[in-house]
Formats: C-alpha cells, structure tokens, sequence
C-alpha cells in the first residue's frame, strides 16, 4: 500500500510582505513632503496603515490558506479586541491641532472631575470686589490694543535664562480655548465648568476670582474639546463675550451684572458652525459687531451697545472662525470679515457691502486667521489645510467703487487656527507648524523654522512670543535674517491653543486645564544700557 502524497497548501506569504512593504514606503515619501499640510499628512499617515491591516485581515480570511478553524479563530481574536476596546476605551479631544483623535481609559477622570479635584485642593478664597491696584498696560481684547496682534512699547529683560520672568500665580481654570483680555487691572476671559459657561474675572496681580457669570449652556465637539473659544472684548467698563453656541452679554466690568444678552443665532435660525462660534466680538462706536453661523446669511450682525437692538446685518454666506476687524483702507474705514467662502467689507455705520474676494469653494475647510491690513491699501488672509495666504489690493474708481485684485497668491504662511504679525514689510506668523517669515512684497518665504504645533503667537515690539502647542513660552527675534530663538520658559503643560497675553509688565497664559500670570523680567545693568 503506498502512500499518497498530501497537495501543500500555499500561503501566499508574498502579499502581506508586499502590502508592508507599500506601507512603509508611502510612509517615507510621506514625511519627506515639508510642503504638504501637517494636518493632510497625519490622516494619511494614520489612514494608509489602517488600510494595510484591513488589507492583510483580508488576505489571512480569504487567499493565506489557513484551515478555516485557524481563520475563524483569527477573525474572532480580531472582533474580540475590538469588543474590549470599544467597552474599556473613550475619545477625548484631540491630540493636538492636527486633529487626530486621543484615546484614554474610560475609568481614568475626565477634564471635568480632573478640574473639579484640583479646585477643590486650591485655598478657598472668598471673591472680592474690589481689585488690586495695578499699573499694568491694558490688553482689551483679542490680539491686543488695535486687534493686530501686536503690544508695543514693552520693555523686559530677553535673557530668560538669567532673569527669567516671575511666576505670580497659578490656578485651575475650567474648559475653552477663550484668552484673556485686561482693562484696569481685571483679566477676564471665559471658561466651561460642568454645565456652565462662565464669563469669569480675576484680578491681574493675585488671580482672585472677581465674579462670574453663568450661561447655562454647554458647546461639546469631539475634535477641538468643550467649551468656549471666543475671547471677550472690554470697553468703557463693559464686558462683552460671545459663547460657543451664540450667546452675546453684555457685562458691567465691576460687577457681571447682565446689561443685555442675545441669541446671535437664533436671529435668523442659523446653526452653530461645526467647531462652536469662535469669533470674538469688535466693539467700535457705538456698536459691538459680531459672525453669524452656518445657513443662508446674514453673516454680520451689529447691535448698539446700549440697548443690545440690532442696528444692521449684512452678507449672504455663511460665517467663518475668524474674528471681525476694524480697519482703514485708502483713508475709508470700513469692517472686514473672513468668511466661509468670502472676504468681505462693509461700512462700519451702516454695514453697506463694500467689496468682496471670493477665496477658494465654499465651506472646503474652515477660515480662523484674522484679515490684517497693511500700508494703506492692502490685505493679508492666509488659511491653513494647504491654502496659504494671499495679498488683495483694493483701489477705486472714479465713481467711488471698489476694485480688488491678487497681489499675490502662493502655499506659504499656511495658518490654521493661529494668526499673524506684520513688521517693517515681513509677515511671521506659525505655518503649518513652524514659526516663518514672509516677504509682504512678493510672497516669498525667507525662513521656517522651529516646531511649535498648533500653537499661537504675539508681536512684542521686535520679538516673538510663541505660545508652543505644549504650553511653553519661546521668544523668537522677528527678523528676515533668520530664525533665532532667544529664550524660554515652561508656563503651562498640556495642550495649549490660547493665545498669551501681555499687558505690561504681564504675561498671562492659559489654556483649558491652567491659567498663570508671569512678571516679564526688568532689565538689568548694562543689558539696560544695552537695549
């Protein structure tokens, strides 16, 4: 009786070393692609190994040849883990700014028992009314004096590594991305704790809590976190904040007592955008002028600031992140606004259209960075999500209307959620993660450098203060010679994307865990001579 010979069954062993193979090799190409968007990078770079496991689960159930007790008993390792994980796992926010989902331990305390534990362990201090005396310079609301981001006339000690700036105070703070604005020596900005979205106010030189006021509403978005985003703006001793689902108060500045409070969104039925409002409202006149959100326009609305009524709205597209901005082009002031699809112009009395640029398809990806103006007809926009930036000249014609034409359009200074400073005819700003620097005359990039995330930056006289996405404070020289770092110091942990203040001689950071409030140093000996 002879044997007979068994067929030998064929794995094909080849395709998962190939489909590794690919992976790995798109991997490389990938990261060696400075140019294309950090945040198209980190999908692909996330989504092309998904696939490749997708791929050889594939392979191993249907071409590897296994007995199928030894498939089936694969394919149910592979349910089985994904069973456990969906019932002992829970997303949390975002990584960072590129968006990519973090993941923790559904036992481990959530942002809001981690705060809730930490405000029960500070001193229990009883609020108070009256405010610290302080000879601070004002910062009134979001990017500095004049929305430019930009503070000048400070001077300080740059040489942080021998007299660094001095811790004042530290204290929790509840869930937003909102910065500080600072008038008469209150800081005030806006925070989530539970249920409750806060108008709060400390004093600048303790950090005592001077009042809040509750709204009684909460904004949750799974990528950019809970909370409010806006920034409050401060004048003639009234506070005025806009909530992450539209809510426009108007504050005593001494008290919080509500002098007015309005729907934004529920004037003309519109939605919240996807990532909350953001925009922070500008007060000129006797106006305080706010973005709609999503649905058919009005995009602008601007109510009087006495009795809260709407005095005009404007536009027909849907808002944007970006905040509106006051400015003066060729002696003619007038409101821009960065919108969905659009930049437009409006008279800052009556909201009359002024000019338009349609800048790429609508609602493609979202517009965060403020429009910023420079000599005395030009506008600077950029985006992130491999848009870039562009200058627009305005001119008129003869019968007073407005022309506008590409100065120029190129990839560089591409934003995402941070915005930019101009200084002596160069734009700096972080692009696409790096701190960079553009030539305003012709688009070119004469540096980028240093990795900062999706972090934020302020203009102080010559310098650079980087807000780094891990909550570190970096000064960088604003010069087209070259990126030059200078000194550093670590203000805050976790991540970070509020943009820092400094109301001289402070320096105030937060973001949605920790708020802290530094001294700049004052120079000393002949480093004053010097400067």
């Amino acid at each position: 009786m002879s044997d007979t010979a068994q067929p030998t069954r064929s794995h094909r062993y080849w395709i998962p070393v190939f489909l590794l193979f690919i992976t790995a090799t798109a991997e490389v190409y990938l990261n060696s692609q400075e140019d294309l968007d950090r945040n198209f990078r980190a999908w692909i770079s996330f989504g092309i190994p998904v696939l490749c496991s997708a791929l050889v689960l594939i392979w191993f159930l249907l071409l590897s040849g296994f007995r199928w007790t030894t498939r089936l008993l694969g394919l149910a390792i592979v349910v089985g883990v994904g069973f456990l994980a969906r019932q002992t796992i829970r997303v949390e926010s975002a990584i960072d700014g590129r968006g990519l989902l973090k993941l923790t331990w559904k036992w481990s305390p959530t942002k809001d028992e981690l705060l809730a534990t930490r405000l029960a362990q500070q001193p229990q201090v009883k609020p108070v009314e009256k405010v610290t005396q302080s000879e601070s310079a004002d910062f009134p609301q979001f990017l500095g004096p004049d929305r430019r981001n930009e503070v000048k006339k400070v001077t300080f000690d740059r040489n942080w590594a021998d007299n660094p700036p001095k811790l004042l105070w530290r204290q929790p703070i509840g869930l937003g991305w909102s910065s500080f604005a600072v008038l008469k020596g209150r800081a005030v900005t806006q925070e989530q704790r539970g249920g409750d979205e806060l108008t709060t106010t400390y004093d600048l030189q303790t950090g005592t809590l001077l009042w809040s006021h509750t709204n009684q509403t909460r904004f949750s978005e799974i990528q950019g976190g809970d909370g409010p985003r806006a920034t409050p703006t401060l004048q003639d001793d009234q506070v005025y904040a806009l909530g992450a689902t539209g809510i426009l108060d108007c504050l005593e500045l001494k008290s919080g007592k509500t002098i007015w409070s309005k729907s934004v969104l529920g004037l003309a039925n519109q939605s919240n955008p996807v990532w909350g409002k953001s925009s922070s409202p500008l007060v000129y006149d006797d106006l305080v002028v706010v973005t709609g959100g999503r649905g058919n326009g009005p995009t602008v609305f601007a109510f009087r600031r006495k009795s809260g009524d709407l005095a005009w709205s404007a536009g027909d597209e849907e808002a944007s992140y970006a905040s509106p901005a006051l400015a003066t082009l060729l002696g003619q002031r007038q409101v821009l606004s960065l919108n969905a699809s659009k930049v437009i112009s409006l008279d800052p009395t009556s909201g009359k259209l002024l000019w338009s640029y349609t800048w790429s398809p609508k609602d493609k990806w979202p517009r965060c960075s403020q429009p910023l103006t420079f000599g005395t007809d030009r506008v600077f926009i950029s985006a992130g999500y491999g848009l870039g930036s562009v200058v627009l000249k305005l001119s008129q014609k003869d019968g007073g209307a407005w022309e506008v034409a590409e100065d120029w359009a190129v990839k560089t200074m591409k934003t995402q959620f941070n915005n930019v400073s101009i200084l002596d005819g160069f734009v700096y700003g972080i692009d696409d993660g790096f701190m960079a620097c553009v030539d305003l005359s012709n688009g070119k990039r004469k540096w980028k450098d240093g990795r900062y995330g999706s972090g934020q930056s302020l203009l102080v006289d010559d310098i650079l203060f980087v807000q780094h996405e891990n909550g570190s404070i970096i000064l960088v020289d604003a010069k087209p010679g070259g990126w030059n770092e200078v000194g550093r110091i670590e203000a805050l942990t976790g991540k970070t994307w509020n943009n820092p203040v400094v109301a001289n001689p402070y320096l105030l950071v937060r973001n949605d865990q920790e708020a802290a409030c530094f001294e700049l140093p004052q120079p000393r000996g002949d480093r004053a001579a010097a400067k």
